[in-house]
Parts: structure tokens; sequence; C-alpha cells
């Protein structure tokens, strides 16, 4: 349980000595920025998470910041987490790994929240928020970037409001310091609608970041988040999305390299009964498993993707790292395009011919596979989220596939591998042309290229449902 109360100012009255170094670091640079605030109201951990407490954050501050009126940014309230990078530097929550390396896990969480009229104190509830990202990191061990989004599924602050997700971008003020214990950046959460959060999705985090910058009501050149925000910036212009989102995908591809789906795959060149048959699904029979080190590498791909039906305890993370050349070379083998490769002795078989099965919420992004992903030398994963089916489509660019143009079908276990040529991507895009749109549509829909052995159903989703009842 947390408690708010008063920062000491123990800073404030030369008794810095006293204070932790990494605190006192990141303490000296808000007061860069709040000089006038050196007791701002704190939200504080009652049993710090060293002390065995549920909180990984030790303080979290809460600032009146008041805009800048040359950039037309509005009133609003700042807050800085504590706790995130090393604190204390004897071991007690994080590991010293030297001077020049981050600090901790390298950065700490920022919020920027609108100020209402009359408000004379900080809402508390952002504390909670980060404190939620915060536990994620710590049990994950997964770091966040600038461009990623949050998947939250809720409005933030648990009211009836359309911002229910989060992307990360830089403090636009806060710039990254030197600590004794290392690095530390500060990384701002920014609260997103639904629809924004999916074009984030499907295009990239920092392209929706820089559409929301130009527009004060969806956050200003700050990116402040107004929670009682109700239209999307594709709401405030319309043009939004034909003209920079998909725009954006066609000239630079989607980030997005996998999803979490109801899906199937059938391997139509063997009998159904037969018992070497690798289909990972089948109605009255076990699913064959994945092995531990396979499944870890597709949740690792599928880390960066949507989650489709269910609701993690912890919010699903989709990473989009730009610190890699651009090439329409990519890699199944690549840390930075994750790596999905078998790594035990499980025979790898070809397939002459197979059928693959969605439902219509995965089966609208068979577009945004071929059109964003494969046409741009990448690949795309759909992992079951009903057992351990993976579907990974790959183009001819992409190193460490086993599936090949010779045998473009290809099975590790339950896990299937699709390699499809630009020609061949052309001609579905023309033949999938009506997935296009999320609206619903009468079901099944079949698709068929008898010359290329391959079969797509889309399927309502109480097949799938059923499937391992």
């Amino acid at each position: 349980m947390d408690e708010i109360r008063p920062n000491s100012g123990a800073q404030a009255h030369g008794l810095s000595s006293l204070f932790p170094p990494g605190l006192q670091a990141i303490y000296g640079e808000c007061r860069r920025l709040y000089p006038d605030q050196a007791n701002p109201l704190q939200v504080t951990a009652i049993v710090k998470y060293w002390l065995g407490g549920p909180d990984p954050l030790d303080y979290i501050s809460m600032y009146r910041n008041t805009g800048c009126p040359a950039q037309d940014v509005q009133e609003h309230w700042h807050y800085v987490s504590f706790g995130l990078s090393d604190l204390y530097g004897d071991n007690r929550v994080h590991e010293f790994t030297g001077i020049d390396k981050p600090s901790g896990f390298g950065f700490e969480l920022t919020f920027r929240l609108k100020r209402e009229m009359g408000e004379t104190a900080p809402p508390t509830w952002p504390a909670e928020l980060m404190q939620g990202l915060a536990r994620y990191v710590f049990q994950s061990e997964n770091t966040f970037c600038s461009g990623d989004h949050i998947s939250w599924h809720n409005p933030l602050d648990n009211s009836e409001s359309r911002i229910q997700h989060m992307l990360l971008t830089e403090d636009p003020q806060m710039h990254p310091i030197q600590t004794p214990f290392g690095t530390v950046s500060f990384l701002q959460i920014v609260g997103v609608c639904t629809e924004e959060l999916q074009a984030a999705q499907q295009w990239n985090g920092q392209g929706i970041l820089e559409l929301m910058r130009g527009l004060r009501v969806a956050g200003g050149p700050w990116l402040i988040t107004d929670m009682r925000r109700g239209e999307t910036i594709f709401d405030i212009d319309p043009h939004l999305q034909q003209e920079r989102v998909d725009h954006g995908i066609e000239t630079e591809g989607s980030n997005l390299s996998g999803v979490s789906a109801k899906c199937v795959w059938d391997d139509l060149s063997r009998p159904p009964d037969d018992d070497e048959d690798s289909r990972s699904i089948c109605i009255g029979s076990q699913p064959r498993r994945l092995s531990d080190k396979d499944t870890e590498k597709i949740r690792e791909t599928l880390r960066k993707g949507l989650e489709f039906n269910t609701k993690a305890p912890l919010p699903p993370i989709g990473s989009q790292r730009h610190d890699r050349p651009q090439s329409r070379k990519d890699s199944l083998e690549s840390e930075t395009s994750t790596a999905i490769v078998p790594h035990e002795l499980v025979r790898t078989r070809q397939l002459e011919s197979v059928h693959l099965k969605f439902n219509q919420e995965s089966g609208t992004l068979l577009p945004l596979c071929l059109r964003g992903r494969l046409l741009h030398g990448r690949h795309f994963t759909f992992k079951s989220i009903n057992g351990d089916t993976a579907i990974t489509f790959v183009s001819t660019g992409v190193e460490g596939a086993f599936a090949t143009e010779e045998h473009p079908y290809a099975a590790h276990g339950p896990w299937l591998q699709i390699l499809l040529t630009e020609e061949f991507v052309d001609q579905m895009l023309g033949d999938l042309h009506d997935l296009n749109t999320r609206e619903d549509t009468k079901l099944p829909k079949e698709y068929s290229w008898p010359e290329k052995k391959l079969k797509i159903s889309i399927l309502p989703d109480c097949v799938f449902d059923n499937l391992l009842q």
C-alpha cells in the first residue's frame, strides 16, 4: 500500500550526502526542471520492494508543470518514478554492471496528465499505473524503449474514458543522466485510444506519436494525456489513416511481427489418421507440444504483437526497435527481428499442400502480413491461443527459415512456415482484398490457390473454441 507525503526536502537543506547517490541523481534532474518545487508531493511504498513489499517503485514524485505558451503546451501534472534504475548501488535491488552501463533497467517512467480546471493537487491514480508497469518489468525482466506500445484494455484511471492503452516516448524535458551506478533515461507514458493503439501496432509507435504531437487535443508537442479526450486522432482528422498510416505501412512496412490468434493448419498431403501427422490441433486427438525453447522463442516474437481475445495479468508489451538499419533482408535468427528458430533435434518436414484456418479477427490481418511485412522482406507469425500451433509467413529475403522456395511449406512439430514469393504475395493481396475490413461478413469464407496447393479458410470463432473441448 502506498502513502502520500511531501518529499523530505533534505537535499534542499545541505543533507544530500544522506541521500543514496542514484536517488540524488534523479532528484537533481527534477530540480533542474522545478527549482521552485523542492518538496513535491510524493507517493511512496510503505514497505519497500527490497524489504518484501509488492511495489517496485520506492517513490513517485508529482510536480505541477505550467506548460509552455510559446509552444501551445497546456498546464499539467508531471509524474516521475524512482526505482526502475539503481538508487542505492548496494545490490539490494539491482546488480551493478558498470558506470558506463544502464543503471538497473536503465530508465525511469514519467507521465504528463492534463490539469483540470480547479484542481489544486495531482490525482494519485497515475502512481498505481506506474507501479503496475514497473511490476511487469521486474517480473518479466523486459525493458521498455521509446515507441513501445502497451495493450492495457482498461481506462487508465478506471473511469469510462476512451484512453485505455499506452505508448512510450522520450520525455520532452527530462534529459538522460549519468549516475554513479550507470546511465538513466526517462520514458514518458502516453495514453491512447484503441484505434490509435491498433494503428501503432500495424505501422509503428513513433509514427503515431508524431501525429499526436501535431494535434493539441491529442497531446500536443509534449504529449500530455487528457483522460476526457473523446475523439481519436482519426476522428479529428479522417485523412490521417489513409494519407499517413496506410501510406506509412505501404512505404515503410509494419513493425508488427506477430499476433496471438485463433488459427489451425492442416497438412493436406497426409491422410488424417497418419500417426506422423504434425498437425498440432485436430478434433479427437491430443495436440503435440512445442519444446519449451521453441515456445519461449515464439512468445518473444508475440511480445511485439496484439493480444486477441484475452487479457493477460501483465500487459502485453509491443517492442518496436528502431536501431537496426532498414533493409529488405530480415532474419529469423537476429535479435531485433525476434528469433524463432528450432533449437532441438525435432524433424523438420516438407509438406506438399496445406490448409490454413483463421477466425475473422485474425484473418483481417492477412493483408497487413503480406503488404506490411512480406513485401518488405520480413516475416509474420500467428500463434494460436488455443494450443501450440504457430504459423509463420516468410519472404524469400528472410534468413534462417526452414521453408525454402523449393519446399515452401515446412513444419517443425506444430510450427508451420510458409515461404511466399513476391509474385505470389501480389496475387494473394488481390484475392484477399475483401479482408481489409473488420466489418462482420458471412462466414465461412474460403480462398484457394490450387496451383500453389494452398487453401485459406476464415471460420467463425465457435469452430476454434470447440477444438480443445
